[in-house]
């Protein structure tokens, strides 16, 4: 520890402190979230720590973890699915404070030896891109966008495995569920900063209201930042205190903020990224999950199998990269629930083409409800 530290402290004046790190070991740089969002960083980091490596980490560092804790730290909709840990000693961890600290991490991480350099969100592709041009031997997986030339067109790298999801995809369910429990016809949602990312939740989302219930208004705001949770409060209570009785989030930690304000108001939330149920059992309805756990697994073992290759990626409802968590006891219909499942299948299927852009969602024609057999989405438009 104190080694890395000295690094972290002295890398711009000596260009980073070359070490060799126990075979197997893995990196990983989280951004401005940090550890305890319970959502995005945390998901990036169950796949690293507890499902890959068998490690739960705590205030005396990392420990390992009993098999039922583990059983019980899976999402339930990965429960019965075969996870082995893998052998590989604890993992390097670091958070950056802003985003000028991401390309000295990266860099750390690779001068510290590690086999794979995992790094999490979108805002870390300008570091992932330099970096892993100055170090072609070193494995990269970047998480949540593709590599990009300096002229923002997408590329493919070698050295780097970038991984996105179909978000809208999930989010479109996230929205029809919405759509069908909604009592006001006032639905909102809360964004972080206002990035093609977060708009591609946004643009599910509405799609999946309209879907089912032409009549609801979803109210839209962006709280600008991921790390404020007062902030998500504060943009919470707005929503609800405007009448939205269910309010979907991707705002990252500022979510956390989200949904004490649905707890204080005593109305519905749906979380984002990883089941967040157990923060606010009684309000959170669901949650639209994004499964960086797996995404993060499946590279560390084709790390350690000999199997690791660069290109790209890409996660929706047909490859189970994004879904709904269990919807909470007793928060929603069984109608309601059935025509969920029906509009998953129909996405899966093809027969309903899920808007990604705003502009996308201008142009997007709802499906002729009988069409897709959504019986309850009848009665709600």
């Amino acid at each position: 520890m104190k080694r890395l530290l000295l690094c972290l402290g002295l890398l711009a004046l000596l260009g980073g402190c070359k070490k060799k790190q126990e075979a197997h070991t893995i990196g990983l740089s989280l951004d401005v979230g940090g550890r305890g969002d319970q959502s995005f960083n945390d998901g990036a980091l169950r796949g690293l720590e507890q499902m890959a490596a068998g490690l739960r980490y705590t205030a005396r560092g990392y420990e390992p973890l009993p098999d039922a804790e583990y059983a019980a730290s899976l999402p339930p909709d990965l429960r019965g699915q075969s996870f082995p840990h893998l052998k590989m000693p604890p993992p390097l961890v670091l958070s950056g404070k802003a985003q000028e600290d991401y390309e000295p991490n990266l860099q750390l991480l690779v001068d510290q030896g590690v086999e794979l350099v995992v790094a999490v969100g979108f805002m870390m592709e300008p570091a992932v891109r330099a970096v892993s041009a100055r170090n072609p031997d070193a494995r990269f997986l970047l998480i949540d966008s593709p590599v990009l030339e300096p002229s923002g067109k997408p590329t493919t790298v070698p050295n780097v495995r970038a991984v996105v999801f179909k978000e809208n995809e999930g989010s479109m369910l996230a929205g029809a569920l919405a759509g069908e429990l909604t009592k006001t016809n006032k639905i909102g949602f809360v964004g972080g900063m206002q990035l093609p990312l977060i708009k591609k939740f946004e643009a599910g989302f509405r799609a999946g209201v309209r879907q089912v219930n032409r009549k609801a208004d979803v109210l839209i705001a962006y709280t600008g930042t991921f790390d404020d949770e007062k902030k998500g409060v504060e943009v919470g209570q707005d929503m609800y205190g405007r009448a939205c009785d269910i309010v979907f989030h991707a705002a990252g930690l500022d979510g956390l903020g989200v949904i004490k304000a649905a707890q204080q108001a005593g109305k519905l939330v749906i979380g984002v990224d990883s089941d967040q149920a157990h923060v606010a059992p009684k309000n959170v309805l669901t949650s639209m999950v994004k499964h960086v756990d797996i995404a993060v697994y499946l590279a560390v073992k084709d790390v350690l199998d000999g199997k690791f290759s660069g290109g790209d990626v890409v996660l929706g409802l047909r490859e189970g990269g994004v879904g709904l968590a269990p919807i909470g006891a007793g928060l929603a219909s069984p109608e309601a629930v059935a025509d969920v499942e029906k509009l998953r299948a129909a996405i899966v299927a093809g027969k309903v083409a899920v808007p990604a852009t705003i502009e996308e969602l201008a142009k997007f024609t709802p499906a002729d409800p009988s069409s897709l057999g959504l019986t309850h989405a009848v009665a709600t438009r």
